[in-house]
């Protein structure tokens, strides 16, 4: 009964946040879909494929990983008037442990942008690629970034014989105990 009465706050507050902004609200649902699969094909992809390029000349899979943090951090920073958290990780950071650990804290980051956006801050204008952007419009360019990213980690993984993610299937719930 708890978890029911704990799921039923949870819904009602997510319902009255898509009520009051569902601009921004909704951008957050979709960055958070994206930015789990991201960090989930990089825990998932093992450490000796963190070097693999699909093509020599393009990322490695560890490079790729680097870069969304970076990216990520870049954008939501932008949008939170701050200088980035963390920089140049693309270029300095190759263990998957340091890696992952990157990308957990530009999606920390990140969300703390995101779940601190409203509607009414959305159209605000902040400098980006060498003109002003509104706030709304960053956040859109970080999420389909990552999600560009995302689709290369995809054949990456596929290349290595490793279901991605998005693609794996989904757990059937707990059936309740018969009498």
């Amino acid at each position: 009964m708890k978890t029911l009465r704990s799921f039923v706050i949870i819904a009602a507050a997510a319902t009255a946040a898509f009520a009051q902004n569902p601009l921004s609200a909704g951008q957050k649902v979709f960055y958070g879909m994206v930015a789990h699969n991201v960090l989930a094909a990089a825990e998932k992809m093992p450490e000796e494929n963190y070097s693999f390029k699909a093509t020599p000349d393009v990322r490695s899979f560890g490079q790729l990983v680097g870069h969304t943090a970076d990216a990520q951090n870049m954008f939501c920073s932008a949008v939170a008037g701050e200088k980035p958290p963390a920089s140049d990780i693309e270029k300095t950071k190759t263990s998957k442990a340091d890696l992952v650990q990157a990308v957990k804290d530009a999606v920390a980051y990140c969300d703390k942008v995101y779940g601190g956006m409203t509607d009414d801050q959305a159209a605000a204008l902040v400098p980006m690629m060498g003109r002003q952007m509104a706030k709304l419009t960053v956040l859109t360019i970080n999420t389909a970034h990552l999600d560009e990213h995302y689709g290369n980690m995809v054949t990456y993984m596929r290349l290595k014989g490793l279901v991605p993610p998005s693609s794996e299937p989904r757990k059937a719930p707990a059936s309740a105990p018969t009498k």
